[in-house]
């Protein structure tokens, strides 16, 4: 058995001067990528503008739902009012849940603002750059493993390859659970902080381009690498640095690095830690389940092996 793994990887070896023209080659091919997804991103990117500008929208039809209803049970008694609550919140979340449809607010508009000349300009190079990285990602991913796949064994190669397709999956995951759960519900919350002519005073919310792209990316980015962390510890238990009863038995404490991690990388607002910190402290639940059949599937083929 072990020669025959020596020979597998005898056969794959390859003086350096080759492998550094093979890696400047891929390394050409990745950046051909790179450039070709951006120029196509840039051609679309104020489609891809107005596709983020989404949430928005949603979370002032919602605004505009919440407002309807409370002014149509604004003359009942308490209870009629505090049904009514009830009703708008649950309606929210249905809609925010895929499960309603939001009906359409006659004459919304959703206005953003840009107050400096190429501000709107910057703001779409700079998305054209994050959606060409998004891309091009496959082409990455493909010339990545083409490259260190000669340089592992046969079985750690069936191993890597399950790993190469659920990260991006996940990251996709959590990227969705932003872009139709988390910021409609932000940002509901921040226009549900409006004054709207009250004694002569107008309080809105305008924001920014570019302060509006910071927050999306901050959030997809972030939630996009929490939900990596089934793939990070499934591929620590592979490589035996931890087991399911050392993540079960330090789970308080994992708990508490979730939440503190959270806060660092997600926006200085409460709402988007906690967000952030309950799906993931579910998918580390998850990770140890992962672990475990990873320990179990080691024993079962350690067994044949005896």
């Amino acid at each position: 058995m072990s020669d025959a793994v020596d020979d597998e990887i005898e056969a794959s070896r390859a003086p350096l001067m080759d492998h550094l023209v093979e890696l400047r080659a891929r390394l050409i091919r990745c950046v051909v990528a790179l450039f070709v997804a951006f120029v196509i991103c840039f051609a679309f990117s104020q489609q891809a503008f107005t596709l983020l500008i989404h949430p928005f929208y949603v979370a002032a039809g919602l605004l505009a739902i919440r407002v309807q209803e409370a002014k149509g049970g604004a003359s009942g008694d308490f209870a009629h009012q505090a049904l009514g609550m009830l009703t708008s919140t649950k309606n929210m979340f249905l809609v925010l849940a895929g499960m309603k449809e939001l009906p359409p607010t006659p004459g919304q508009v959703t206005t953003m603002v840009f107050t400096a000349p190429l501000e709107f300009f910057f703001t779409k190079v700079k998305l054209s750059v994050l959606g060409a990285v998004a891309l091009s990602f496959p082409i990455w991913a493909q010339q990545i493993y083409a490259f260190v796949a000669p340089g592992l064994y046969k079985r750690e190669r069936r191993a890597f390859l399950p790993f190469l397709v659920a990260s991006p999956v996940l990251f996709l995951a959590g990227a969705a659970m932003v872009y139709f759960m988390i910021m409609p519900f932000l940002l509901w919350f921040s226009l549900s902080q409006q004054i709207v002519a009250t004694a002569g005073i107008s309080v809105q919310l305008l924001p920014k381009v570019s302060e509006y792209l910071d927050q999306v990316m901050s959030l997809l980015l972030a939630f996009g690498l929490g939900f990596q962390l089934p793939v990070i510890l499934a591929l620590l238990g592979m490589a035996g640095i931890v087991n399911s009863k050392m993540l079960m038995a330090g789970w308080r404490y994992a708990v508490v690095g979730i939440v503190i991690v959270a806060a660092i990388i997600t926006p200085p607002d409460p709402i988007s830690q906690l967000l952030l910190s309950l799906p993931i402290i579910g998918l580390y639940f998850v990770s140890v389940g992962c672990v475990w059949l990873i320990e179990r599937g080691r024993k079962r083929e350690d067994a044949a092996a005896a």
